[in-house]
């Protein structure tokens, strides 16, 4: 197994409801490890996940097919 980590900035305010829904729905990813939220960086999710069972490319997606608009940090 092959962790990485992404971190996906996230254009709009979320609030801590729609926070903790996001984390919830990259849960439901096959792969998907710790999906988190850091305090005070309320526009960063940071997400390890096994590589070998998702892909960066997936977890963006699900975040822009939430109606979000969102974009790759340091890639």
């Amino acid at each position: 197994m092959s962790i990485s980590d992404i971190m996906i900035h996230i254009d709009q305010s979320l609030n801590t409801e729609a926070r903790l829904a996001m984390e919830e729905r990259m849960r439901q990813i096959e792969g998907v490890v710790a999906p988190r939220f850091n305090s005070g960086k309320e526009h960063l999710l940071l997400v390890a996940f096994n590589s070998d069972k998702a892909s960066a490319a997936a977890l963006l997606g699900a975040v822009r097919a939430s109606g979000y608009s969102a974009q790759l940090v340091g890639v």
